[in-house]
């Protein structure tokens, strides 16, 4: 009767560890609004200061145009060893005026307005000619020798 009793309690904890292991673990990245939300900025009203002081630093500026500005969420879910899945991302763009800096659009973008970029795998060709395996190995042949000419003291231990 005790025996039976270990066994489903051996049994009941392997199966809780079994079960626990397959549970998702969500993690939330990136920008994470307090107070106020990045798409509550006012176009017109707001400028690159006030954004700064209500909003904090952005997660991302964009690269040729110092004058869009993105904040970044992201939450996905992580089961056992595979790979991390995305469920939500928010990226909100904010766009400023050059001359007043005040803020003239703010475009919320989600999940479905990304794309996958297609790498290509093409090489660049180095310059310079490569070897083949007996001229890397014949190559230094007949170039000089490994050990140094008698007349050259430096070389040698014990030279004069």
């Amino acid at each position: 009767m005790r025996r039976n009793a270990v066994l489903v309690a051996l049994a009941s904890i392997c199966l809780f560890g079994t079960v626990s292991a397959c549970a998702p673990v969500t993690s939330l990245n990136g920008f994470q609004a307090v107070d106020i939300k990045p798409q509550d900025m006012k176009v017109g009203v707001d400028t690159r200061s006030t954004v700064m002081s209500k909003l904090g630093s952005p997660s991302a500026v964009a690269t040729f145009d110092p004058n869009i500005w993105y904040y970044v969420t992201q939450t996905s879910d992580k089961v056992a060893y595979l790979r991390p899945q995305v469920k939500s991302r928010t990226v909100i763009a904010i766009h400023f005026d050059k001359a007043d800096e005040k803020v003239t659009e703010v475009k919320l973008l989600g999940l479905g307005d990304g794309f996958q970029i297609a790498y290509v795998n093409r090489e660049t060709p180095t310059r310079g000619r490569e070897l083949s395996v007996f001229e890397q190995l014949l190559g230094t042949v007949g170039r000089g020798s490994a050990i140094p000419p008698d007349n050259d003291p430096g070389q040698r231990p014990g030279g004069h």
